[in-house]
């Protein structure tokens, strides 16, 4: 007999979850999300296609910041449609993978991590090609600032061994939403993407300090805790 569709997604929710901790708000609507989709990949589709249509989704994104920066900014929403596709291929790549029972954690970890990385450099890109003068610093100083939090979340996994790639309630489904939405906004209200970009550096900016410090006490916390068992072990012998 044959499963409600509600139980069967909750199986697969879980089969792909289980090398990763979520912590986003939209977590539970985006693991439902990927869960169906995942159902209706066909089987001839790979995981390597998937991150090879993230990054088409990135070039997407960069040429609506050339178009519109040459034609009208109404080209900015070529953003929102590159977005949604980067967020299609960039989540069901690596879970396929654990939907299908063939994993390459390794593999794969270092893919994602290497795509996404080059993918934030051309985002950072497409805003300096965009942005007047010296408002190009904000493109740039997202870059780094995405950058940094990046390697917080490769250290915190080598501290922890539990890798997470959000902060707190903000993952990279909504960094890619409220992007979209600043990119909207423009089309609308020119030079929004200034001040909204600036606000959003400034609150990545606040983020990264908090997740560093966080990470700087957890890892002082183990150092510890290795330190009282190595003097037990030393007493026991």
């Amino acid at each position: 007999m044959r499963k409600p569709i509600s139980d069967e997604i909750r199986e697969i929710v879980k089969r792909i979850s289980t090398d990763r901790r979520r912590t986003n708000l939209l977590k539970n609507y985006e693991q439902r999300t990927i869960a169906f989709f995942l159902q209706r990949v066909p089987s001839w589709t790979t995981s390597d296609m998937l991150t090879f249509l993230g990054f088409i989704g990135t070039m997407i994104t960069f040429s609506g910041f050339v178009l519109a920066t040459f034609y009208h900014r109404g080209f900015l929403l070529l953003g929102v449609a590159g977005f949604a596709i980067n967020w299609f291929g960039d989540s069901l790549d690596g879970r396929l993978a654990y939907y299908r029972n063939k994993p390459r954690k390794w593999y794969g970890f270092s893919l994602d991590l290497s795509i996404d990385w080059i993918s934030t450099i051309i985002l950072g890109w497409g805003y300096v090609f965009y942005a007047p003068d010296q408002w190009e610093m904000v493109g740039s100083g997202f870059v780094v600032l995405y950058g940094w939090a990046m390697i917080v979340a490769l250290v915190r996994y080598r501290v922890t061994g539990n890798y997470t790639i959000d902060s707190g309630i903000l993952g990279p489904t909504e960094l890619r939403i409220i992007i979209s939405a600043i990119l909207i906004a423009e089309v609308f209200v020119k030079d929004a993407i200034l001040y909204a970009g600036a606000v959003a550096c400034l609150l990545l900016f606040i983020i990264d300090i908090k997740d560093t410090v966080k990470l700087i006490r957890m890892a002082d916390e183990k150092d510890i805790a290795e330190r009282e068992n190595n003097l037990k072990d030393s007493d026991v012998r």
